[in-house]
């Protein structure tokens, strides 16, 4: 094999593997994601969504979320984070592909098992406060963090970083999906998400169930020997993005210097490495 077919049977390898570890192994049953859906070519979300940073801005977006006392309740109470980390992921992802891909139908189809499900998830938080994931508040709640990660992460890792009005078309676009999920007036520009986050800001709490769920996610994520260093550079990457407000509560650490010269570097090539081996030559 020459130099060039190696690094290709390389990349393929990685690749493959990378991809099979968040979407899943090949199911014949699921139709493939592409076709004519609710965001055609052009639009920011496909840009967004189709770049490696997601996976800086998923880590993030996790560590966000459980910020939420209930919604930090309803995942340690049903999603089985723990028992089945890369099932949850490979269903995250595949909704996201439909949804943003996908031919209207199935995206529609996704749309509605997702709130099926969320019908069925209520309880009890430690505080004694009931929740149901089908709660519009907790729903706006998921969605933001959601949408503002990705944005975030895209616009520090990103290959090609959206301008003003990029941004605010990502923002819009991701409002079709939590409105079809049902969040009541989704933000549709960049401010109104930053200012629906700020507002959310007085109920927010990490408890032990939010720590807990901090240390598996950064620090013993289940994952071979091989994998651990890559996804701890890629693990720092997401939380050098967290605002400093929600990093206090976690208990991680802000290193300003560090960050400047290490993590945000190191982060920029983990996610360039990620490129190079889910893209096609």
């Amino acid at each position: 094999m020459e130099g060039r077919d190696v690094a290709d049977w390389v990349r393929r390898r990685i690749g493959a593997a990378i991809i099979e570890r968040v979407a899943g192994p090949p199911d014949p049953a699921r139709r493939r994601p592409v076709g004519e859906g609710w965001f055609p070519p052009g639009r920011p979300i496909r840009q967004v969504h189709a770049d490696a940073s997601m996976f800086a801005g998923g880590i993030r977006a996790l560590l966000l979320q459980s910020l939420h006392p209930l919604a930090m309740a309803a995942v340690a109470g049903h999603s089985g984070y723990r028992g089945d980390p890369w099932g949850r992921l490979q269903r995250t992802s595949y909704f996201l592909a439909v949804t943003t891909f996908g031919q209207a139908r199935d995206a529609q189809e996704a749309i509605a098992r997702v709130r099926a499900v969320h019908q069925q998830i209520t309880g009890t938080a430690p505080d004694g406060r009931p929740y149901a994931a089908s709660d519009p508040h907790l729903l706006t709640w998921v969605h933001i963090a959601e949408t503002d990660s990705f944005l975030r992460a895209h616009t520090r890792f990103g290959a090609r970083p959206l301008d003003q009005a990029g941004r605010d078309g990502y923002v819009a676009d991701m409002a079709r999906i939590g409105a079809g999920l049902g969040v009541p007036d989704p933000p549709r520009t960049e401010a109104e998400l930053t200012a629906r986050i700020n507002a959310y800001r007085p109920e927010l709490a990490a408890t032990v169930e939010a720590r807990d769920a901090a240390r598996f996610l950064l620090l013993h994520p289940p994952l071979p020997p091989i994998a651990r260093p890559p996804y701890t550079v890629l693990a720092a990457g997401a939380v050098s993005l967290l605002p400093g407000w929600a990093r206090w509560q976690l208990r991680l650490p802000r290193l300003p210097v560090s960050e400047t010269l290490l993590v945000r570097p190191a982060g920029h090539a983990m996610v360039q490495a990620i490129r190079w081996a889910i893209t096609a030559p």
